[in-house]
């Protein structure tokens, strides 16, 4: 199912969409969670931003996976398995990450939506936004870690 699209390849094109969303979701939740004042300009682009870039992680990780068990057919030395599961490694972390980033920045936007955080302990507003800057400070470190490990792969003839 994640191998081709149309004949195409289908991991190049979701990695392309996930190296442009992931770092616009974290930029994006960090500043609208540490700049009150852009909130109502902000506002929409974090919230599809934050459903729509965990779903491309994990089809960019998906079809990732199926790449990788093509290059494991094909027999490719344990020294380019070793990288290509060094890469996988990054991508798992990756999306698991944009995942919570994604959750967390909902959360948030619906606690600012809310009347002053309705039903919530004081410290939850707070904790979200250190939660949120945190996880987009990560999000941004495993996107480079990822990004740069498989173009490495590509770009050095590797692959």
């Amino acid at each position: 199912m994640f191998k081709e699209i149309m004949g195409l390849p289908l991991h190049p094109l979701a990695v392309h969409a996930a190296v442009v969303l992931i770092p616009l979701l974290a930029l994006g939740a960090a500043g609208y969670a540490m700049l009150p004042r852009f909130r109502p300009q902000l506002g929409w682009v974090v919230w599809v931003l934050a459903v729509v870039t965990p779903l491309m992680a994990i089809v960019a990780r998906e079809s990732g996976e199926s790449l990788q068990e093509v290059v494991t057919e094909k027999h490719y030395p344990s020294s380019v398995l070793h990288k290509v599961a060094q890469h996988a490694d990054y991508a798992d972390t990756l999306q698991l990450l944009s995942l919570g980033l994604g959750i967390t920045t909902i959360l948030l936007l619906l606690q600012v939506r809310s009347k002053r955080g309705a039903r919530m302990p004081r410290w939850a507003p707070a904790a979200l936004v250190v939660v949120v800057v945190g996880l987009s400070g990560l999000n941004l470190v495993y996107s480079y870690l990822a990004g740069d490990s498989g173009a490495k792969l590509v770009w050095t003839g590797v692959l």
